[in-house]
Parts: structure tokens; C-alpha cells; sequence
């Protein structure tokens, strides 16, 4: 999950008018291919991101950074690294049942409502704070 959120600040922080390759994304965060590859292709088929073809292709934004929110891609990357086994219909003890999952379920539910009102454009904003280079804008040549 944080792999994904990773790839998805990476496209909005270094993107300039090219899209952003994966390749690029896995020299910046170290996120394994594979995974990166998967998470992807997952968040454009849920339409938070643009996947472009060919050898200047890459990944977008699928809309501005200010309206993507990081409860956005957990939700979205939490369904592809599921097991398809909720909580909620797993055997277990009464004390799991009644005590446990009750207290899961809704921390869950204090982070996603938290996580909902953080968006890309926020965690740009830190980045750019934390004085991190964007290679985006460093590739944009502004001369006349």
C-alpha cells in the first residue's frame, strides 16, 4: 500500500508535460517492478491514473493532484492486495467477533475518513517543504 501512494506522489511531484516511466519511479522510491507494474496498471483501470503507450510512454494523472486523496488509492490498492477475505467473514473466537474486529473495523474506518481529506496535492506541498527536487520542473526549460 505504501509502495502505491509512493508511485502515485512520485507521478504528480516529478511529472512534467511527458509521462512519467515506471522505470523512473522504481530509480526514485526502489519499489520492485513487479509490484509497481501491478499497482499501476490497477489505479489506471480504476481511473486515478493514465497509463500512456509506447517509448515515451509513461503514467499520469488521471485528474488534478488536488482531487486524487490518498484514501483514493488505499482504497483501490487494498482491493488488489486482498484475499478477498473481509474481516468481518473470517471464522474466529467470540472475544475476535465481538471485541476485536468492532475495534479493527472502526480504526479502519478513523483512518480512511482521515486519509480522505489528504490529497496528493497536500503530500506535494510536504514534499516540496521537505526541499525535495522535483525532476519534473528541473526538466522544464522556461527560455525564450
Amino acid at each position: 500500500m505504501m509502495f502505491a501512494i509512493e508511485a502515485v506522489l512520485d507521478i504528480a511531484y516529478h511529472s512534467s508535460s511527458e509521462p512519467v516511466p515506471s522505470r523512473d519511479i522504481t530509480r526514485r522510491q526502489g519499489i520492485p517492478r513487479r509490484y509497481l507494474e501491478q499497482a499501476l496498471q490497477h489505479l489506471v483501470r480504476n481511473g486515478l491514473l493514465i497509463g500512456v503507450r509506447g517509448p515515451q510512454g509513461g503514467y499520469r494523472l488521471a485528474r488534478e493532484r488536488r482531487r486524487i486523496t490518498i484514501g483514493d488509492i488505499v482504497r483501490v490498492v487494498s482491493e488488489m492486495e486482498s484475499n478477498n477475505q473481509l474481516i468481518e467473514d473470517t471464522p474466529g473466537s467470540e472475544l475476535g467477533h465481538k471485541v476485536v474486529r468492532p475495534l479493527w473495523l472502526d480504526l479502519r474506518n478513523e483512518m480512511m475518513a482521515r486519509l480522505d481529506k489528504l490529497s496528493v496535492d497536500d503530500l506535494c506541498s510536504h514534499a516540496d517543504q521537505a526541499g525535495i527536487i522535483s525532476e519534473g520542473r528541473q526538466n522544464l526549460d522556461f527560455t525564450i
